[in-house]
C-alpha cells in the first residue's frame, strides 16, 4: 500500500502530468516506442528522483515500457504531494510525503527496495547506498541502475574506486544531453525561479555570490549576469577558477565574498560551502541559498547554535538574527532552492535528461549480464538520438556530412 498524504489530491497532480506531457515530445515519443517493445516486462525498477510532475511522467513512461514502478522521492521537500497521489491513483506504488523528516524519508527508501529491484533510478545515491549495506541480500537481482546528479556519481565513483560498487551504475549525468542542458540551463534558470518567486525582490544591481563553477554553477552565473547582477564565483579548482574569470566574473575566497554578497548561491556537492563564520561576516540582509543535492552546504547545524534569533520572515523563509546584530536569511531551510522553493528545471529540459534516463535503463534491460559492475558511461549513440530527437521535436535541421567528407575526417 502506497504512502502518500492525501489521495484527493490526484486530481490537481493528474492536470500538472499533463501539462509537462504536452512540453516533453521526446519522452513522449520514447513512450511510444516502450508500448511496442516493452524492454522492461516482467522486470521491477526503483526510482528515487525529486517528485513532481516531469519524474510522474518519466514513470509512465518506464510503466508503458513494462516495468512494476515503485516510486519514492530524493528529497523530502520537493515531493508534490499532489503528483505522488496521481500516481499512487494510477496503482503504482508510491512512498513520498512532502516535509517528511528525515527518518521517515528513509523508510520511504526502504519501503520502494523492499520488493526487490531489477532497474534502480537514483538521483544522488540514497539507493544504491541502502543496497549495498542494507538489501545486500537483493544485489543478484539487479540488472543495473542509473544516476541522474553529480552528487550521487561522486559517490558511485568513490565505491567503484573502493571495489564495492557490485552492479553496473550508468553515471546519466555525464550524458551531454544531460549535463550540457540540464545542469547549465535547467538550474540556471529554476533556480532564479526559486529565489525570485519566495523572495518577491529584484536581482538587477545586487551582487550574487555563486559558489561552484562546475555546469551547473555556469548556469546559474550566466543568468544571474543576465538579470542584471555583479556576479562573483567562488572556487577550490584552480581551472575553473581561471575560466569564470575568463567568462568576466569576480573571482574571490568565500571569506572576501561573504562581505560582499547580497544573494549566496551554493552549487558545488561539498559540504560546509557556506560556514556559521562566514555568515557572520555577511551583510545586513543577506539571503542564502544551496542549489545541490544534499543539504550540508549551508551548515545549518552551526547557523542554528550561532544565531540568537530564528523566526519566520516569509513562506519558505527564515530569518536568523545573529550576535553582530545583523540578519541574514535562508531559503528553504538550506535544501534545493529550485525543487523545494519552485517547480524545479523546465519541462522542456527535463524531456532530454529523462529521455537519456529511459533510454540508460532500456539499455540496461537489453544487455542485462553483459554490463561490468562498476560505473559506466552513456552510450553515445543514446546521447545523439537524444539530440536528433529534440532537434526533430523543435523543427530544426542540421547539415549531414557527405561520404567524401566522411573519409577526409576518418583519414
Amino acid at each position: 500500500m502506497s504512502t502518500i498524504r492525501d489521495s484527493s489530491l490526484a486530481p490537481s497532480g493528474e492536470r500538472k502530468i499533463r501539462w509537462v506531457e504536452a512540453h516533453m515530445p521526446v519522452l513522449r515519443d520514447i513512450g511510444r516506442e516502450f508500448a511496442q517493445t516493452r524492454p522492461f516486462e516482467g522486470l521491477k525498477i526503483t526510482l528515487s528522483v525529486h517528485l513532481e510532475a516531469k519524474t510522474a511522467y518519466l514513470c509512465r513512461v518506464l510503466e508503458l515500457g513494462g516495468a512494476e514502478m515503485h516510486v519514492t522521492g530524493s528529497n523530502p521537500l520537493s515531493t508534490q504531494d499532489d503528483v505522488a497521489a496521481a500516481l499512487a491513483e494510477q496503482g503504482m506504488d508510491v512512498h513520498a510525503v512532502y516535509g517528511c523528516t528525515t527518518e521517515e524519508y528513509e523508510t520511504h527508501l526502504r519501503r520502494v527496495l523492499a520488493p526487490g529491484p531489477n532497474i534502480i533510478i537514483d538521483d544522488g545515491g540514497d539507493l544504491v547506498h541502502l543496497m549495498h549495506t542494507e538489501f545486500q541480500d537483493q544485489i543478484p537481482g539487479v540488472i543495473g541502475g542509473c544516476e541522474e546528479t553529480t552528487t550521487g556519481i561522486h559517490r558511485l565513483r568513490a565505491m567503484d574506486s573502493a571495489g564495492t560498487l557490485r552492479f553496473p551504475m550508468i553515471l546519466v549525468n555525464d550524458a551531454d544531453c544531460k549535463h550540457l542542458f540540464d545542469n547549465r540551463y535547467g538550474t540556471g534558470q529554476s533556480v532564479w525561479d526559486g529565489i525570485m518567486r519566495t523572495t518577491n525582490l529584484v536581482i538587477a544591481g545586487k551582487s550574487v555570490v555563486v559558489s561552484g563553477y562546475g555546469w551547473c554553477g555556469k548556469g546559474v552565473a550566466l543568468r544571474a549576469k543576465g538579470l542584471g547582477a555583479k556576479v562573483i564565483v567562488t572556487e577550490v579548482d584552480p581551472i575553473r577558477a581561471l575560466e569564470a574569470v575568463m567568462d568576466g566574473y569576480a573571482v574571490m575566497p568565500m571569506a572576501e565574498a561573504a562581505q560582499i554578497g547580497d544573494i549566496f548561491v551554493s552549487v558545488t556537492g561539498c559540504r560546509d560551502i557556506i560556514t556559521a563564520e562566514h555568515c557572520m561576516l555577511m551583510k545586513e540582509g543577506a539571503i542564502v541559498s544551496n542549489a545541490g543535492h544534499f543539504n550540508v552546504e549551508i551548515d545549518m547545524a552551526a547557523l542554528e547554535k550561532t544565531a540568537v534569533e530564528k523566526y519566520e520572515a516569509r513562506h519558505n523563509i527564515d530569518a536568523y538574527r545573529l550576535p553582530n546584530g545583523r540578519t541574514i536569511y535562508v531559503i528553504a531551510q538550506g535544501r534545493l532552492v529550485n525543487l523545494a522553493a519552485a517547480d524545479g528545471h523546465p519541462a522542456e529540459i527535463m524531456d532530454m535528461s529523462f529521455a537519456v534516463q529511459a533510454m540508460s535503463a532500456a539499455h540496461l534491460a537489453r544487455t542485462r549480464g553483459t554490463l561490468r559492475p562498476g560505473v559506466v558511461p552513456v552510450p553515445a549513440e543514446i546521447d545523439r538520438d537524444v539530440a536528433e530527437r529534440k532537434l526533430k521535436a523543435m523543427g530544426v535541421g542540421i547539415d549531414a556530412l557527405s561520404d567524401a567528407q566522411r573519409r577526409y575526417m576518418n583519414s
